[in-house]
């Protein structure tokens, strides 16, 4: 039986992964930025006889990030499954651009620069229970970065930088699977399902086209099934393998990304 982390896990498709978890005998971290909530949803799981424990953090914080990954890694030193699944949307039609605690881009700090910060964190957890996996959780929706202007400053779109943060968020999920080969960590990036029915697409004033439950199979089978075990640095629609944008696995892309965010979130020794 698995150990995971699963951030974002009070709404949406992390709170039904982390049902589906508890009651196929995993023990489930969950992580929310609402305290009331978060207690919330770990009272439900412990009532269905289920493992879980709460963990409370605001992910446009890299503070409270990194603090996030001591916290886990000191109580739960067993934990071998990382599930990078909340994310901000790209927001009411129309809205302008939005800020995180740090200054960053909200999409750009909350989709790529939380679980990457999350994973670096945990990666000595992850590697002294290997075979363990990180399964970040994407989108068919992605556009190139600009290098000039990474975090979108001008001619903003909400659309647009969600799109460039699933982007930067694929290609860094093949860049470290490969700095990690070896290691028996594996590391895949999903693409769940397409406008599930959650708060982000409906604040997005898209009519959702599948459930929270479509989009459970492939995560589980990444998570904790064989998928998970065999796979690495793969991108995947639902339980399919299937390409990512092409950029995505240009290496001088990589590279370049992986620059900017040693520059964002401090040198990281592989």
């Amino acid at each position: 039986m698995a150990t995971l982390l699963i951030t974002g896990a009070t709404s949406g498709l992390g709170r039904y992964l982390a049902f589906e978890l508890v009651r196929g005998g995993h023990t489930v971290l969950a992580h929310g930025r609402d305290e009331k909530r978060t207690d919330a949803l770990v009272e439900e799981l412990r009532a269905t006889g289920g493992r879980a424990e709460g963990f409370v953090a605001d992910l446009a914080s890299l503070e409270q990030v990194r603090d996030l990954g001591t916290r886990v890694a000191a109580a739960h030193p067993e934990l071998d499954v990382l599930v990078n699944n909340a994310g901000v949307g790209s927001g009411v039609p129309g809205s302008g651009r939005e800020l995180s605690a740090d200054g960053h881009e909200l999409r750009f700090a909350v989709n790529v620069l939380a679980p990457v910060a999350l994973t670096r964190t945990l990666l000595p957890t992850l590697q002294a229970n290997s075979p363990s996996r990180v399964v970040n959780c994407g989108s068919l929706g992605q556009s190139p970065l600009d290098f000039d202007d990474l975090e979108f400053d001008n001619n903003y779109n909400g659309t647009e930088a969600y799109c460039r943060s699933k982007f930067a968020l694929a290609a860094h999920t093949f860049a470290l699977a490969r700095e990690l080969s070896g290691t028996g960590i594996h590391v895949n990036v999903i693409h769940p399902a397409t406008y599930m029915d959650t708060a982000m697409v409906r604040e997005a004033g898209v009519g959702p086209m599948n459930t929270v439950e479509d989009g459970t199979a492939g995560v589980l089978a990444l998570a904790v099934g064989e998928l998970g075990g065999e796979a690495t640095a793969g991108f995947f629609d639902g339980e399919q393998p299937t390409l990512a944008q092409a950029e995505t696995y240009d290496r001088e892309v990589q590279d370049r990304l992986d620059i900017e965010l040693d520059r964002i979130l401090g040198p990281f020794k592989r």
